[in-house]
């Protein structure tokens, strides 16, 4: 990536990857930018960590084109600056902002996580375990939930149940299948062949070697008695 950012930031500026048009990674650039300003119920938090993830390049392609109809910008891209998931430490706080202060080790998503500093709701950041580093963090918040959200919340899992994890090998994958057992349920991941054993490794009971790819992923339940659940097949946002 190109660019002329590399004048020391001060108080007021920062370095940050950005883009002015959608295309392939060749649009970005490492740029001096004004340091963003937070609403009373914001946190700027001090980038230590950034995660990537498909969300990140539909966002940088602005593909599918509906995205751009839905607000990220028809002909370009309405934020510059690239990076959803976070991890990092605040450097300051909203005036309604009661979860956190200064100082404080966080992680979860934001505007703009591919630069020095980055803005986020309250509710969309949580305190980093103390066990993680800033770049185990930041790979957690996106998929992450996704998965967790397929899991508990559409899909209701108990113990007991059967899950299989299509595409286990992938972001939201490998997360499903760490958290599908530890909600009790006998997991069967789906990966490419040359992945089946990190797969089996993360928790996996029995697993399905594939040589094609299995994307987008898809999730999977089953109760004990063989019955499908009422998400039998839950989607997720797999890459």
């Amino acid at each position: 990536m190109g660019g002329n950012a590399h004048r020391p930031a001060t108080a007021e500026s920062m370095r940050a990857v950005v883009q002015d048009t959608y295309g392939s990674a060749e649009v970005l650039r490492l740029a001096l930018i004004p340091q963003p300003e937070i609403a009373d119920n914001e946190v700027l938090v001090g980038v230590r960590a950034a995660g990537v993830h498909i969300g990140d390049e539909h966002s940088m392609t602005g593909q599918p084109y509906l995205m751009r109809v839905m607000g990220f910008g028809l002909r370009a891209p309405k934020a510059r600056v690239r990076g959803m998931d976070v991890a990092g430490v605040v450097e300051a706080v909203g005036t309604n902002v009661t979860r956190f202060t200064v100082g404080d080790e966080v992680f979860g998503t934001c505007a703009g996580a591919f630069a020095e500093h980055a803005t986020s709701r309250e509710d969309k950041l949580a305190a980093k375990p103390a066990n993680l580093t800033f770049e185990q963090a930041a790979a957690v918040p996106t998929s992450a939930c996704t998965a967790l959200q397929a899991l508990r919340d559409a899909g209701g899992v108990e113990p007991g149940q059967q899950v299989m994890i299509i595409g286990a090998s992938g972001g939201v994958g490998m997360f499903a299948v760490q958290i599908a057992k530890a909600l009790g349920a006998e997991v069967t991941g789906v990966c490419s062949t040359a992945k089946a054993d990190l797969v089996r490794s993360i928790g996996a009971e029995h697993v399905i070697g594939s040589a094609g790819s299995l994307t987008p992923s898809a999730i999977c339940i089953q109760d004990a008695l063989g019955g499908s659940s009422s998400s039998p097949c839950e989607p997720g946002t797999a890459h």
